[in-house]
């Protein structure tokens, strides 16, 4: 059974930063890309952020310049570096991986279950 949790979500001021992480564990064989959504009240899930197998990245133009995105494919994990919050970044994120549980598994997409961060004064 694959698993993706997520942590380190929060309640931060505008200006603020936060770290978030998504740990993958599990029966897995490899992961290719790994990615960041979030998905505000009332709004569709978004696409945040994505990482590649080597590490090529790619932002919504809303984020680019404030958030990083990184993996650490020892551990099996994606962070997203977020800078420079507003009330705008409001939402739950959640993580995605793109992974083969054995080695002739397709390569399929999991979810976490999201974690909250608001941005408020």
């Amino acid at each position: 059974q694959v698993q993706l949790v997520e942590s380190g979500g929060a309640l931060v001021q505008p200006g603020g930063s936060l770290r978030l992480s998504c740990a993958v564990s599990g029966s897995i064989f490899s992961i290719n890309a790994m990615a960041w959504y979030r998905q505000a009240p009332g709004k569709q899930r978004e696409l945040v952020a994505r990482i590649t197998g080597v590490r090529t990245t790619s932002y919504s133009a809303s984020v680019k310049g404030r958030f990083t995105i990184s993996r650490d494919n020892a551990k099996n994990t994606v962070y997203l570096q977020m800078n420079s919050l507003n009330p705008e970044d409001t939402a739950v994120y959640y993580c995605n991986a793109v992974l083969a549980r054995y080695e002739t598994d397709m390569q399929l997409p999991y979810w976490g279950q999201g974690t909250q961060v608001t941005v408020s004064s």
